[in-house]
């Protein structure tokens, strides 16, 4: 299947009738993209999954205001990492917990996790991932993942 260009999309959904076609198009797209990005930093696959729903809820309320000023794909790589610090910043708080404890906590959910289908060697390097510091991790996942 041709990979449908973001100007595509953007003159879809800037047309009322082809709004939901386009955002199909987007989503189709970039969501399992986003959906690893998100993944790599908040470790938990239900939580991944809501975040992406969040994502792309944003996306679908703001894309008309999207000036092009860079990449769509950019634009909802930064709408994704900021709703995942947001909510690691909230979960740390709910729990009053540490990051390091809840990096813990990750951890621990990537042994149980049925959606981890990694290899040893990849589960060490997520766990060793875990306890960096968020900033650093988040550098990490762009230069290495993305």
């Amino acid at each position: 299947m041709k990979q449908v260009e973001d100007a595509e999309i953007l003159e879809k959904f800037s047309n009322e009738k082809t709004r939901n076609e386009a955002f199909n198009l987007l989503l189709s797209k970039y969501q399992q993209k986003i959906y690893w990005h998100i993944r790599r930093l908040v470790i938990d696959h239900d939580d991944t999954d809501d975040l992406v729903q969040d994502v792309f809820i944003k996306v679908w309320r703001n894309l008309e205001k999207f000036r092009s000023d860079s990449q769509l794909y950019t634009w909802i790589y930064r709408i994704a990492t900021n709703e995942s610090i947001t909510f690691l910043n909230k979960k740390k708080q709910r729990n009053n917990t540490p990051l390091d404890e809840v990096s813990e906590e990750l951890a621990d959910s990537l042994v149980e996790s049925a959606y981890f289908n990694g290899d040893k060697l990849q589960l060490k390097l997520q766990q060793a991932l875990l306890t960096l510091p968020e900033k650093q991790r988040l550098v990490f996942n762009m230069k290495y993942f993305d």
